[in-house]
């Protein structure tokens, strides 16, 4: 959630075969007369680098234009459309900064098989940082590839099944503020075994990791933390649900409420009805029409605390 951190804090196979689909399409489109230049993350380019944050965001879908439709209409976002040898890209931008990409990609056959939201985590050695996700039980779905004004990214599956992808951008990460409305603010990981899951984050990324209490859910919580920020937290998954283990991002909004109103209107979907937060506000997680899962988020005055 952007906020400081101090003191003594103690089927996804379908959407990897999308994922891995999509990139296969990018290898084919970088080998063309032509190459689509994908967009920086960042403008104007920044020298910062956050090893362990998350930078980026990319929805791989079978629909762009009802994407665009439907997040534009919900967060104001605006797009930039690029195309070369078949492969469709678009830019999504608000306030004229970059805040996310998607990837036209058709779904493969079956059920199950859903788009994603891609999560992209900075490090800045990606050799080093694959090598260690393979000894570790990772699998690689894509890379590592340079691609022209991105930089050096790899896709993964993590040892329990979540797609995620690397990133060491060539145009630098973007600054450590607090995200505006409409921004992303924060990523989830959930897992069977977050205990686990937050052991091989901790070799990947060389996070802080520190248990938060559970809770009256009683589950496993914990916070991955770098340069002194929380980054992202890792969550058991409930038994019996229709999903795999995945990672989930949060746009930062006014009301969670009334955005998850918004989205049905826009023909999405309320998967997690909105609840109050343990920082303070309310969270929320839909599903935009095409099935892509993402939280919405209130941060209030409460959640700039000091996480203890």
């Amino acid at each position: 959630m952007k906020t400081r951190v101090m003191g003594n804090i103690g089927k996804i196979l379908g959407q990897g075969l999308l994922v891995a689909a999509f990139f296969g399409a990018m290898v084919a489109v970088a080998a063309a007369a032509a190459p689509l230049r994908l967009p920086s993350i960042v403008e104007p380019a920044s020298r910062e680098q956050h090893p362990g944050k998350v930078v980026f965001q990319e929805l791989v879908t079978p629909d762009i234009a009802a994407a665009e439709r439907f997040y534009g209409g919900l967060f104001g976002w605006t797009f930039r459309e690029l195309q070369a040898d078949g492969l469709k890209y678009s830019e999504a931008r608000l306030d004229g900064r970059p805040v996310a990409g998607l990837v036209q990609k058709d779904l493969p056959k079956g059920k199950d098989r859903t788009p994603i939201w891609l999560t992209f985590v900075s490090v800045t050695d990606l050799n080093g940082a694959l090598k260690v996700a393979l000894e570790n039980g990772a699998k690689t779905l894509f890379g590592p590839r340079d691609l022209p004004n991105r930089g050096q990214e790899a896709v993964f599956t993590d040892p329990q099944g979540a797609v995620f992808a690397l990133l060491t951008s060539s145009n630098g990460d973007p600054s450590d503020t607090l995200a505006g409305y409409g921004e992303w603010i924060w990523s989830s990981l959930v897992v069977p075994d977050p205990d686990k899951a937050a052991a091989f984050y901790q070799k990947l990324a060389d996070y802080e990791v520190f248990e938060l209490p559970s809770g009256s859910s009683g589950t496993d919580h914990f916070l991955l933390a770098s340069g002194n920020y929380a980054r992202a937290s890792v969550n058991t998954l409930p038994p019996g649900g229709k999903t795999g283990p995945h990672w989930i991002n949060f746009v930062r909004v006014e009301k969670a409420d009334q955005m998850a109103a918004r989205a049905v209107t826009l023909g999405g979907r309320v998967l997690v009805a909105p609840r109050p937060d343990r920082h303070g506000g309310k969270l929320a997680v839909v599903a935009d029409p095409q099935g892509a899962a993402l939280g919405l988020m209130e941060w209030t005055e409460a959640g700039e605390e000091v996480v203890k």
